[in-house]
């Protein structure tokens, strides 16, 4: 997979920040996380983290980079299901000898590492589960994008999703976050062709609920934009 081991003083906290936001991690499970991010490996864009079909060797943890789940079709076609962020898990399966059932693949350089085992830390393990509800969360949350809004309203939703999974790792400035993707790109995950993308987030910024300039996205009302397209912030545990 062209990995380069990267210096172990590196220090990445996007990750540790999601985990532990996730779950109240003791001290034992928080320094055998660092000890983990403290043994990053990089990978550059265009790099296939898992393959489908494939066997899965290892969890992974996503440090910093973005990444995406990805189904191409014979014909060349192809189908983000979902992006990943720092801080996401993937790889985690409770079976043995799993395969991956997508192929996930690196959109800007990445940087992961291999996190403590399952069963290590009961409170880790906790976050790791809280992990996967939202990873689930998200894919049915494209379903429902992909099968029922139309084009701006995808758009907003996906937006506001990002906007709500970075806070998590403390990875937003305010209202604004950094979208390093191609209009290409989010139009293979919203089903739409680049140009009706164009055509939207012009109309978005138009309408002030959108402004993508310079890789970084801005939502100045969030709430009106969560009005507007009917989205609730996803939840996965009782408060």
């Amino acid at each position: 997979m062209n990995r380069t081991q990267i210096r172990p003083a590196a220090r990445f906290s996007p990750a540790l920040n999601r985990l532990s936001k996730l779950a109240l991690l003791d001290a034992a499970a928080h320094s055998a996380l660092s000890d983990a991010i403290a043994r990053p490996q990089v990978l550059r864009p265009r790099r296939d983290l898992l393959i489908e079909g494939r066997d899965v060797p290892h969890p992974q943890l996503i440090l910093s980079g973005w990444a995406a789940r990805v189904r191409i079709l014979p014909d060349g076609r192809r189908q983000f299901l979902n992006f990943l962020l720092p801080g996401d898990v993937i790889g985690l399966y409770h079976h043995s000898r799993p395969v991956s059932p997508t192929t996930i693949v690196t959109l800007t350089e990445v940087t992961v590492c291999v996190p403590p085992a399952p069963g290590s830390h009961a409170t880790l393990d906790e976050a790791y589960a809280l992990s996967q509800a939202l990873d689930e969360a998200h894919l049915l949350s494209q379903i429902a994008r992909l099968g029922r809004m139309n084009a701006m309203e995808r758009i907003g939703d996906l937006m506001l999703e990002l906007h709500e999974r970075l806070s998590l790792s403390d990875l937003t400035q305010g209202r604004s976050y950094e979208l390093p993707i191609t209009q290409e790109t989010l139009a293979d995950a919203l089903g739409l062709t680049a140009v009706h993308v164009n055509r939207m987030l012009q109309a978005a910024r138009r309408a002030g609920d959108l402004i993508w300039s310079t890789r970084t996205m801005t939502i100045p009302d969030p709430q009106q934009l969560a009005r507007k397209v009917g989205r609730s912030p996803v939840r996965v545990l009782a408060p």
